[in-house]
């Protein structure tokens, strides 16, 4: 493989496509910004384009495109447009009690789900069977659906901890619906709570259409532009992960897009404790940077309406970019949720249109210069005050953010950073970075690969080793598969989380490593 020269980053936020291009040592050799297209492949397409029609960029030199795709893949969600899954849980006659999906918005599971059943079999917590698995009733099932399936999930208990009885479903799907049809294992994607991690299995499988379609794009794009790069997907951690190793695991990229604005942030700024706020046009993201990276939430995480548990980064979404509705007819004022989005250069008052936007609010407030149209006075001091709804906001986001760093600098990024006002309460210091409005292209393009493994088992020394060791080689073994360099991948965090309800105290073992891509 050539030595990498020069890199390709692109980010499709929800108003805007960013794509950047970096040389080796990550010095900015050229940035684009262009509108988020409905059907994101064109916005993706023109970002390219653009980036890499700057005289100092040769198509032939870059070697690497990475992708960071999280408004698209939730998009998906929103339309519906997904795989039908036949969704298996391995875990009768313990959790009949929840039956799978039971939490789910009934549209998206009425798209989603072509049956659910509940088979005998799955571990107890230290990977003892708790049940023999009963094959049959498994094919007995994919056979009732086999019509109307298009991918499989499985989950089974504890199968973190012992995925034996997952890894033979796997072969009685291959048996029953052949070796085409995906299949999607809970013990590759999330950790050992059960609901949790069987809801991001399912939406794993539901979304490898469109992992595929993006992956279509994205190469459709690069030949359009005769670059011949090795393409990487970002994922929810700040990391990236090869493309092969990206359709197998779509889900791990939707929380992507505020995890790479926060590598941006952190590698611009030199910003490694302290916390980002992303201020797009429709939404803001506010996060804390740990060592650098998105502190990841400890809880499971909303989305679409579905409980999730895999990994994804603590961020607070508040309801306002610059593109934001502000309803100066309403008592009291309000801000968003509803957006005009990158049409705000079109509709808002100071460029000539006639919805009140936050766009005007800034202009009002003196924190930009914008449009082509005055506000009158009156415009002026009603708009001024949606500027202290939206501070309060970020204030309460900031704090709740650093709940563990209370005084920490404030790194601003994203196209509507002028929003943020140069001094905010329990801020030391609000950063602006020179480009920090492709913060999230720039993360994407700068980012290592890394690969996770969860572990529970009893809280004694031996056994306490041996889950360690295991943890730490099962870490190792998916960096390297989604696409790190093997002599430079490293442990990076290892938590230990005690587990004393069980009636026989045991500890949960949680292992990163993260490494250059090879």
């Amino acid at each position: 493989m050539r030595a990498p020269d020069l890199q390709l980053g692109v980010g499709v936020g929800a108003t805007n496509t960013d794509a950047v291009v970096i040389d080796a040592h990550h010095h900015l050799v050229s940035k684009a910004k262009v509108p988020t297209t409905p059907d994101v492949r064109t916005g993706i397409a023109e970002a390219i384009r653009v980036v890499v029609a700057h005289p100092d960029v040769a198509p032939r030199r870059v070697t690497r495109a990475m992708l960071g795709t999280g408004h698209a893949m939730t998009g998906v969600l929103d339309r519906h447009a997904v795989r039908r899954v036949a969704v298996v849980r391995i875990g009768g006659p313990l959790t009949l009690a929840v039956r799978p999906l039971a939490t789910w918005p009934d549209g998206l599971r009425c798209a989603v789900s072509t049956g659910e059943a509940v088979i005998d079999g799955g571990a107890e917590y230290d990977g003892r069977p708790a049940a023999p698995l009963d094959e049959d009733a498994i094919a007995r099932f994919l056979a009732g659906v086999a019509e109307d399936v298009e991918a499989v999930a499985v989950t089974a208990v504890f199968s973190p901890v012992a995925p034996d009885h997952e890894l033979a479903a796997v072969e009685v799907v291959r048996r029953e619906l052949g070796g085409a049809v995906h299949v999607s294992l809970s013990h590759e994607i999330g950790s050992v709570g059960l609901l949790e991690r069987e809801n991001a299995t399912v939406l794993n499988a539901a979304l490898i259409g469109a992992a595929e379609d993006l992956a279509a794009a994205l190469r459709s794009a690069l030949a359009a532009e005769r670059i011949d790069a090795e393409p990487f997907f970002a994922q929810n951690d700040g990391t990236v992960m090869a493309l092969e190793h990206a359709l197998r695991f779509p889900v791990l990229m939707i929380g992507s897009g505020p995890a790479s604005s926060m590598r941006g942030a952190a590698y611009l700024s030199g910003v490694d404790q302290g916390v980002v706020a992303d201020v797009g046009g429709t939404a803001t993201e506010v996060g804390m940077l740990v060592n650098g990276f998105p502190r990841p939430s400890s809880l499971p995480t909303d989305v679409a309406g579905v409980r999730i548990d895999c990994r994804m980064p603590d961020v607070f979404s508040l309801p306002f970019g610059v593109g934001s509705v502000v309803g100066v007819d309403a008592d009291p004022l309000t801000v968003g949720p509803r957006s005009v989005g990158r049409d705000f250069v079109e509709e808002a008052l100071v460029f000539g249109g006639d919805v009140p936007t936050l766009a005007d609010a800034m202009v009002a407030g003196g924190r930009a210069e914008l449009g082509t149209r005055a506000l009158t006075g009156e415009q002026g001091r009603v708009l001024a005050r949606a500027l202290v709804v939206v501070d309060e906001m970020l204030v309460d986001a900031v704090d709740r953010a650093a709940v563990a760093l209370p005084a920490s600098p404030l790194v601003v990024v994203g196209g509507g950073s002028m929003l943020v006002p140069d001094d905010l309460d329990g801020v030391t210091e609000v950063i602006r970075l020179p480009d920090g409005d492709v913060a999230n292209a720039i993360g994407v393009a700068i980012a290592p690969v890394s690969g996770e493994a969860d572990r529970i088992c009893p809280n004694r020394q031996g056994t306490r080793a041996r889950a360690m060791e295991e943890a730490r080689v099962a870490a190792f073994a998916r960096a390297v598969h989604a696409g790190a360099d093997p002599a430079r991948v490293e442990v990076v965090e290892v938590v230990e989380i005690p587990l004393s309800y069980l009636l026989d105290p045991a500890i949960r073992i949680r292992v990163k490593a993260a490494g250059p891509r090879s």
